[in-house]
């Protein structure tokens, strides 16, 4: 899958673009298995929980993780839908998306990999790093048809 689909292509409020632009740089760094590029959004003690719950804090421990996961065995691309990009402070953000997982090789998405994430940002000295990024399944248990629904609208985007 040639790079990385998002949506939107953009915040609606220039105000959030640096939101915006540093959550694509991270799941561009995650398609392209580069653990260096993932980790440098981060604060220097940010917080990343990945799919299994998996925790990691810092660049250097989110790198040194994420490079073992990259070396091991190719990952699945991202393809998201940005739902929110506010400030709620000057200088602190939320982001919520919905994603989905095209796994190496194929063309669609593997639904049982679809998530919610969700960063919190912070702005020091003019640049915006992740203090939290969390990657929660999205299973919607008892409720098989918000699952499916999010599938078909993640396929519109590939």
């Amino acid at each position: 899958m040639p790079g990385l689909t998002i949506s939107p292509d953009a915040p609606a409020q220039e105000a959030e673009r640096p939101v915006h632009e540093l959550y694509r740089r991270l799941l561009e760094a995650w398609n392209a298995q580069d653990a260096t590029a993932f980790a440098a959004g981060f604060a220097g003690d940010g917080c990343c929980v990945g799919f299994d719950g998996s925790t990691m804090v810092g660049p250097s421990e989110i790198e040194s993780a994420l490079g073992g996961v990259f070396s091991d065995h190719e990952t699945a691309d991202y393809v998201a839908l940005v739902r929110e990009v506010r400030l709620v402070e000057p200088d602190t953000a939320l982001l919520r998306a919905e994603v989905g997982m095209v796994p190496p090789g194929e063309t669609d998405l593997s639904p049982d990999r679809n998530a919610i994430q969700s960063v919190v940002a912070h702005r020091e000295d003019d640049r915006w790093r992740i203090e939290l990024f969390q990657n929660t399944p999205a299973r919607f248990d008892g409720r098989p048809e918000v699952a499916e629904a999010l599938t078909q609208e993640l396929r519109e985007l590939l």
